[in-house]
């Protein structure tokens, strides 16, 4: 008796996947900012229209600012790079993640994902991701695609077929996410280490107060005064970049947990339509 060896299925076509954007790289644009950092330090903040006689190893102008901040010392280029960096991933950040969102309000694309899918118009609901242009647009078109191939699948059992659908909308997330994460890292370490840089900065402002006083043995109202200027520059430039990067990566990860939560709502919608219709 001659066995009939079984012909293999036929390849599946994958789902069409987004290539994330890349963003701005760090290596590239960290370098630039420092050097941007130090120029403007030597050139706008040490300006000698900022100091008396026009000369910057002088003291700073009543009321003058730069001067001010220029008497900080060498660390201050060092908060002000740090300053720009929050300032230009954030933005970076804005322009990625509403691009992420979309076109048009993402619970109203939800809700009308969802009336699709209670209806089985598939296809509309693949049109309407097409309109979307967002994350969750993306995912769910992914996961849509796959939701027409399995309904058509007659290898696999309903159970299989679920697992193979929450597994298309894992991968899709996947590689959505470290889209929306990417540089958030810098933002986050940023938050800490300026203060740490400024602590810095106020400790040798104050050595070099307290040093003036002990190489004259006796108060140096003016060596005194350049100390505690370094010191407080520092201090101030540290935890208003601190601030501000706290407050932007908190901003972010909120905005991104919006979006997950959504990917997740409507991928388990995904599952439970097509449990009830197939």
């Amino acid at each position: 008796m001659k066995t009939q060896t079984p012909s293999p299925a036929p390849a599946k076509a994958a789902a069409p996947k987004r290539k994330s954007s890349g963003g701005l790289n760090p290596a590239l644009v960290i370098p630039v900012l420092l050097l941007i950092g130090i120029l403007t330090y030597l050139f706008v903040f040490g300006d000698g229209s900022h100091f008396q006689d026009g000369d910057n190893t002088k003291e700073p102008l009543p009321g003058d600012y730069f001067g001010t901040v220029y008497k900080g010392g060498f660390i201050v280029p060092i908060l002000f790079t740090c300053f720009l960096t929050v300032l230009v991933f954030s933005i970076e950040r804005f322009i990625t993640i509403g691009r992420a969102n979309g076109s048009g309000s993402i619970d109203d694309f939800v809700r009308k994902i969802k009336s699709l899918l209670d209806r089985n118009e598939v296809a509309a609901a693949i049109q309407e991701c097409d309109r979307q242009k967002g994350s969750i647009g993306n995912v769910v078109k992914t996961a849509l695609l796959k939701y027409q191939q399995l309904s058509t699948d007659t290898e696999l059992n309903k159970e299989q077929k679920l697992v193979a659908l929450q597994k298309e909308v894992e991968e899709a997330t996947t590689l959505e996410l470290p889209m929306l994460e990417k540089n958030l890292t810098i933002i986050a370490t940023l938050a800490s280490v300026s203060t740490l840089i400024a602590l810095l900065g106020t400790v040798l402002g104050m050595i070099r107060a307290f040093a003036a006083m002990g190489a004259t043995g006796q108060p140096d109202t003016a060596a005194l005064s350049t100390g505690i200027s370094e010191a407080l520059v520092n201090t101030a430039l540290g935890i208003g970049t601190a601030a501000i990067a706290t407050i932007m990566y908190s901003y972010f990860t909120s905005r991104i947990d919006v979006l997950t939560y959504n990917i997740d709502e409507i991928g388990l919608s995904i599952q439970q339509n097509f449990a009830a219709h197939y």
